[in-house]
C-alpha cells in the first residue's frame, strides 16, 4: 500500500478502489501485528501509520455514505 495517502486522494478513488486499499490496509495492519508479536517489527510507527490509513478510507467512505462528499464523474465528450 502506498505510504503517505491522504484524504484528498482517497476522495478521488472510486469505491472499488477504496475497498481494494482498505483490504491491503487490513492486510498489512495484521502482518505487522504479527511481526510485533513475534519481535520481528523494525519499524512500531508503521503500525500507527497504517492504521490512521485505515481510519482515512474509513472516513471518506462513510462521507459518501452520508452524502458529505460525493465523487464527481469525468463527464467523456466524444
Amino acid at each position: 500500500m502506498a505510504q503517505g495517502l491522504t484524504a484528498g486522494e482517497l476522495r478521488l478513488e472510486d469505491q472499488d478502489t477504496l475497498v481494494q486499499k482498505l483490504k491491503e490496509a487490513k492486510e498489512e495492519l495484521f502482518n505487522l501485528r504479527f511481526q510485533a508479536a513475534t519481535g520481528q517489527l523494525e519499524s512500531h510507527g508503521r503500525l500507527r501509520a497504517v492504521r490512521r490509513e485505515i481510519a482515512r478510507i474509513y472516513t471518506v467512505m462513510r462521507e459518501r455514505e452520508l452524502g458529505i462528499v460525493t465523487v464527481e464523474k469525468e463527464s467523456s465528450d466524444g
